[in-house]
């Protein structure tokens, strides 16, 4: 029973523990008296009515003289649990009128139908309000079903409504309660009376208040209830629906609510300032609010938030409106006539995204408003499905529902920080302000708001760098970017926009001098610039947290970032700018601390850095610079941060900004969501093909002699046997299976089998030379030149785009192979099975598309080979006198004369489009405006080739709707790469019953969750979208339909992948549950077959044996693993499972509960790993973490990996023009490549031998590596001997003496010795 903790017996264990007793109120014996009996039940998103219904109830109980009233309120999440959702059963058994509104998560909206319908008939009332479709058919009024009228419940009464509305605003004021309402409730009683009691009900429902929902039960009961005796309740008399505006300005001290801005700032300036002392000259927030908290009195969050920031010295302005279109309201009372905003920063306080709330969101309507607008934007959040106390002991944090309704959605809107800043009572229902999280709200708004009134020369900025691992050579760590070089162009510009900057270097080698020389700093991080010294008795008495951090580090100083005395900040200030280095997690030391720790803390230098930052050097903004750092993985809860979470304490109120690879939207995500980053995207390098060197070029020049002379039985023979034997020197004979040895002489074999032979080795050229390689590291501001636009766009051209807005698009392989009469699917098949003269047609289109793109890009550019304007229209003149455009000209040069000009034509505007964003230099520019106060523009993250909306890149980058994927076309490409796999499977005589998976986030955002829609398939499921076009559903496959038997899954998930993607991991998990209970052949259905194996061997239900979502423990991130290696602990397969034995439940979607033994008896059946890799942009050797996910020994083409980079002159090259940063990047690329080796035992010899010869053996790139950054070297040398020390790498003793003396002479450079003298 090991690791089963938490999975027995079904109790319900998720976020919202159920108090439905709370909610039930019951007359006394003595107001039962004489009185007919109604029973109310109510089931809502949310608890604010719960208090107005209670104290409706008991006002019927106490004056009413016909009617007592029993009711009884659930919260929709609490129906998760089997126990409520009998109890919900039982009490709709007995009652009267059933109301609810709200109902938008489609597998609670199931749940609640399956209760609900089969009782519908014996209702008297079954009221819902807005809901999702499934839902609002249960509504009925006595025998009367609304769902009977054409149009649904209303009728044409909405399109009434509307013209109403709209005649409103088109008098120039806003919805409001006087002319609006009376013209409403002229239009209600020309209804008949059924329509007319619902819409009614519904008004009384909107206003919420205890009076209103008095007169609806009143209303209902009265007229529809039967056992209430006919006329006992006067609906003459009783009250209209009152209800508040349906939009306006709010104070809570206000005497009215205004509906007009120019009222209520009339009243606040002259009236509400002077009282409260607020200065005429400070900034203002705006607060965007729903109606339905005012309205019903359950505001004391709002109360809270208007009180703090106008204690703090703010002006405030609130808006509301009842319904879900949050931009009307924020554009009516807050903008200007041109859409800006009146305010300096504003704050949406309903947690859902600007456009849409709950149900549905329109992103394109957010943004063009939030673009105009221009203000940082806020999204805070209440808690919906959980007490205060529920959140506050979840490791978690925010409900899994919210995050991805009041995260995920206003992030794609370009909302920033989601903080929690109310909770719920669990026993009221009412709202509970957080005044520890409403504070941190009001000062990051109003800090960001200061910006917009600061002058750029008082700004004080601090710009952060990492090292990882902590060595000098390692300064400025980032993904794929030339650190150093990207600062100074951001200082350049930061010092002509006004910035006071002193001292600033002239070049990038002095900035990065000015950080990494220090003589006197010769401690932890040896030679670097020490800034400011922080005595004990000033960190204590400044850090509000540091007693905190005893239990792990004990008393301050500690042992890292200090000289024994004080705290060291390290870095250097030029003036208002700070250059600091970030310091590392403090586990280097001790990497297995870290990765098994339960409570893991930031270290005293850690917190010592953000407390000079905030305290000392008063920071207006921090800028962390490129992908990543640690602040963001320090422990805490996952999403909805408490003020006791390390990355909310240490980034504490600073405006958070963070420069970050556009190809990472999910570890961005993870900045934005525990560190409160407005990200900004930077481009990765421009890629190249990876070409062809050495003997792999020697290889193709051989193929090129047999195509020659393949008829030729003597010669084509003979060169056939020197291919063989190069492709075995170049270790292809790995790769290629039943390759002839060199001892069968292909002289005596037929020209067919010698073409496929040479035909398979091809391939393997062809793949490795296409392969995309990113060249050298991007530098900030510096767009990419014409000739490095050229190799990105030619991918974009590879890839059929039939969604395309403006049309579909067809590939450029596709048309070009089309000129030919070829299929280009059928191409790629039979130049995969080595079909020599297919796979040279295939090098032909390659070839022929790079000429094509050439042409285009050619046209565009300038005499010093930038892109400065792509202007298509004379470029389609000059080629309609021409005879043709420059890229048909460009295939019939290459041998593809009948291209189809038409089929072109669309695919070139696009690629012309492409090219524009490519270039267009948008990084800076966004950081200049963010730090103005100013609006960024959001746009997704991702792969730029598969999404070039990607483009231009300086956006705040986001992820996407995860309850968008998988898409229809992710599961279409899925179900034929599984149906590939399984195939390619049985041809080799293998049938697996079980397939792991790793499932990543960023590979999910680029493909839009193909590596879900695979697990689906291999489980025969398939997504099914819900009414609203979201995917929430899944569907079993019969077998019949699926031809095959459905193969058991288990699914590693990243740390990263389970923050985003929960709503999908509870999705893939209520598949695996469908098909284990599915009664069908075990022979047929492994899933099942392993699942009532597991149950018997563990004594467990069928359902919890059918467990297979796995990923870290809540806060743990599997970078962990990545701290062990580059430290060199050794980490085995046992110690993996331990950590990553995590499962998640759709029965209790609340907490990752410890489930190693189900993980490990799960594994046990695993027959082979999958793992899908979504581009070669980010491959197995270029992050730590794909090899610390690896619970099972996953051999993916880490060869094609050291081919195409590691070893290959044009990455090494490229690399070493970075300099020092370049260096850094060949090193990291070798440490991740043992990473492999840890883990998996998956690299090849001859990876280590051949790179021991290119970087060491060779003295030319040695010797200019030891200048470049000796460091970084060093930890080369410390790699391969470590390899070697570990049984990794066998080489011979010369080798090994080689990178000893390498090694001292590193040491002497570090020093500063000259070795040469």
């Amino acid at each position: 029973m090991e690791g089963l903790a938490g999975m027995s017996g079904g109790a319900f264990g998720g976020y919202t523990s159920s108090n439905v007793a709370s909610r039930r109120v019951v007359p006394s014996d003595a107001q039962r008296e004489g009185k007919q009996m109604v029973k109310i039940v109510y089931l809502v998103l949310e608890s604010q009515y719960q208090a107005s219904m209670t104290s409706a109830v008991k006002m019927i109980n106490k004056s009413n003289k016909e009617i007592c009233v029993e009711a009884v309120g659930y919260l929709i999440e609490e129906i998760r649990d089997p126990n409520v959702c009998i109890e919900l059963g039982n009490d709709l058994d007995n009652s009267n009128v059933f109301l609810c509104s709200l109902i938008f998560v489609q597998e609670l909206a199931e749940k609640l139908v399956q209760i609900v319908g089969p009782r519908r008939d014996k209702l008297d009332a079954c009221l819902c309000f807005p809901s999702m479709p499934e839902v609002m058919k249960l509504n009925k009024l006595g025998t009367f079903d609304l769902t009977q009228i054409s149009g649904g419940p209303m009728g044409s009464f909405a399109a009434q409504v509307k013209d109403l509305r709209s005649k409103s605003l088109a008098k120039g004021k806003p919805t409001s309660g006087g002319a609006f309402q009376d013209s409403l409730l002229r239009l209600v009683r020309t209804l008949p009376k059924v329509l007319k009691t619902f819409v009614l009900a519904l008004q009384h429902w909107l206003g919420g208040t205890p009076e209103n929902l008095e007169a609806m039960v009143l209303r209902v009961a009265g007229g529809y209830v039967p056992s209430v005796r006919a006329g006992a309740i006067d609906l003459e008399r009783i009250m209209e629906p009152a209800v508040l505006p349906d939009s306006g300005i709010w104070h809570p001290l206000a005497p009215v609510i205004f509906d007009n801005i120019q009222e209520y700032n009339e009243w606040y300036e002259n009236v509400h300032c002077t009282m409260a002392g607020i200065p005429k000259d400070a900034p203002t927030v705006g607060l965007i609010m729903q109606k339905s908290h005012i309205a019903t009195k359950d505001d004391g969050h709002y109360v809270g938030i208007v009180q703090e920031l106008e204690r703090r010295g703010a002006k405030v302005a609130c808006v509301y409106t009842g319904g879900l279109d949050f931009s009307a309201p924020m554009t009516e009372y807050l903008a200007d006539s041109y859409g800006e905003g009146r305010v300096d920063s504003v704050v949406n306080l309903t947690g859902f995204s600007l456009v849409g709330g709950p149900a549905s969101q329109d992103a394109v309507k957010s943004k063009e408003v939030l673009m105009k607008f221009n203000r940082p934007y806020m999204v805070s959040i209440p808690l919906c499905f959980q007490s205060f106390t529920e959140w506050q002991n979840s490791s978690l944090g925010l409900h899994p529902v919210q995050v991805a309704l009041q995260v995920s959605l206003p992030e794609i809107d370009g909302a920033i920080e989601p903080l929690i800043f109310s909770g719920r009572d669990g026993t009221s229902g009412r709202t509970i302000p957080m005044q520890d999280r409403i504070a941190a709200v009001a000062t990051r708004a109003l800090n960001w708001a200061r910006l917009r009134k600061k002058e750029n020369a008082d700004k004080k900025i601090c710009i952060a760098l990492f090292q990882f691992p902590p060595d000098k050579g390692n300064v400025g760590t980032a993904a794929y970017l030339d650190v150093f070089g990207s600062i100074f162009s951001v200082m350049q510009e930061l010092k002509s926009k006004g910035y006071t900057i002193d001292n600033m270097p002239e070049d990038v080698e002095g900035l990065q001098k000015a950080i990494l020389e220090d003589s006197e700093a010769s401690y932890s991080m040896s030679d670097l610039n020490v800034e400011y010294r922080m005595s004990v008795d000033q960190y204590e008495s400044l850090c509000p947290y540091s007693h905190d951090l005893r239990e792990n580090w004990g008393a301050p100083p500690g042992t890292l970032n200090t000289d024994g005395k004080d705290m060291l900040i390290y870095g250097k200030r030029f003036g208002n700018i700070f250059l600091g280095v970030q310091p590392t997690f403090g586990y280097e030391g001790d990497p297995m601390r870290l990765l098994f720790a339960k409570s893991a803390s930031p270290h005293h230098g850690f917190a010592a850095f953000y407390t000079y930052l905030e305290y000392v050097f008063q920071a207006d903004a921090m800028l962390h610079f490129g992908t990543h750092g640690s602040l963001e993985f320090m422990p805490g809860k996952q999403v909805g941060m408490s003020g006791n979470c390390y990355p909310d304490r240490l980034i504490s109120v600073l405006p958070n900004l963070y420069y970050y690879a556009a190809n990472n939207p999910s570890e961005a995500t993870i900045a934005k969501r525990r560190s409160y980053a407005s990200t900004i995207s930077y481009l990765t390098p421009p890629a190249d093909n990876a070409g062809l060197y050495k003997g792999l070029k020697e290889l193709s020049e051989l193929i090129k002699s047999y195509q020659g002379l393949r008829e030729n039985e003597q010669r084509g023979g003979m060169i056939v046997n020197s291919i063989i034997a190069t492709a075995r020197v170049c270790n292809l004979d790995k790769d290629i299976e039943d390759l002839p040895g060199e001892e069968d002489d292909q002289q005596k074999v037929t020209m067919e089998a010698r073409d496929m032979v040479v035909g398979q080795i091809y391939r393997r050229l062809m793949e490795i030379e296409s392969r995309a390689l990113p060249m050298g590291l991007h530098r900030i501001g510096v767009p990419p030149t014409a000739e490095e636009s050229i190799a990105t766009l030619v991918n974009i051209a590879q890839l059929d785009r039939p969604d395309n807005e403006s049309g579909p698009i067809r590939s450029m392989p596709r048309i070009i192979a089309e000129s030919v009469g070829r299929d280009i699917e059928e191409l790629y098949q039979s130049s995969d099975k080595g079909v020599l003269a297919d796979v040279e047609l295939l090098r032909s289109i390659v070839l022929a598309s790079r000429a094509a793109v050439r042409s285009m890009v050619v046209e565009s550019t300038n005499s010093e080979g930038r892109v400065e304007s792509v202007n298509p229209v004379m470029r389609d003149m000059f080629s309609f006198f021409g005879g043709g455009s420059p890229w048909k000209k460009a295939l019939e040069e290459n041998g593809f004369p009948d291209a189809d000009e038409e089929k072109l034509r669309p695919l070139f505007r696009y690629l012309e489009g492409c090219l524009g964003e490519i270039v267009r230099n948008n990084e800076v520019p966004s950081l200049m405006r963010a730090l103005e106060g100013q609006f960024i523009e959001p746009g997704p993250g991702g792969d730029p080739i598969r999404n070039p909306d990607v483009l231009p890149t300086g956006k705040n980058m986001h992820a996407l709707d995860p309850q968008s994927i998988p898409t229809k076309a992710a599961s279409d490409v899925a179900f034929v790469v599984v149906a590939r796999l399984l195939e390619s499977m049985a041809a080799k005589g293998e049938n697996p019953e079980s397939i792991a998976f790793t499932l990543w986030g960023t590979d999910n955002i680029k493909t839009y969750g193909e590596s879900l829609a695979q697990v689906l398939a291999l489980i025969g499921c398939r997504p099914v979208p819900d009414s609203l076009g979201r995917v929430n559903k899944v569907e079993l496959i019969s077998l019949e339909e699926l031809g095959r038997p459905r193969i058991d899954v288990v699914c590693n998930c990243s740390g990263v992948f389970r923050d985003l993607f929960i709503n999908q991991m509870n999705l893939l998990d209520r598949a695996v549950k469908m098909a284990a209970e599915a009664d069908e052949p075990l022979e047929m259905n492994y899933v099942r077959k392993h699942a009532m194996e597991q149950a018997e061997e563990l004594n467990i239900s069928l359902r919890q044996a059918a467990t297979r979502v796995f990923s870290n423990a809540s806060g743990s991130y599997s970078a962990n693993v990545g701290i062990a290696i580059e430290n060199g602990a050794q980490i085995d397969e046992e110690q993996l499972q331990e950590q990553l034995g995590f499962s998640f439940s759709c029965d209790n979607p609340g907490e990752m509960m410890e489930s190693s033994g189900l993980f490990k008896s799960a594994l046990s059946r695993v027959d082979v790993t999958f793992q899908n890799l979504d581009s070669s942009e980010i491959s197995l050797t270029d992050v730590s973490h794909y090899f610390d996910n690896d619970p099972t020994k996953v051999v993916a083409n880490l060869r094609l990996d050291s081919r195409t980079k590691l070893l290959n002159p044009k990455f090494y090259e490229a690399s070493l023009k970075g300099g020092y940063e370049g260096v850094r990047e060949i090193s990291k690329r070798l440490r991740f490549t043992f990473g492999w080796s840890m883990t998996a035992d998956a690299v090849d010899n001859f990876v280590y031998e051949d790179a021991n010869t290119t970087y060491i053996a060779d003295e030319d790139i040695k010797n200019q590596m030891l200048q470049k950054n000796p460091d970084a070297l060093r930890d080369m040398v410390q790699t391969f001997l470590e390899a070697n020390a570990k049984g990794y790498w066998a080489t011979d003793e010369e080798n090994l003496q080689r990178l000893r003396d390498v090694y001292q002479q590193c040491e002497d450079k570090i020093e500063g010795v000259d070795f040469t003298a």
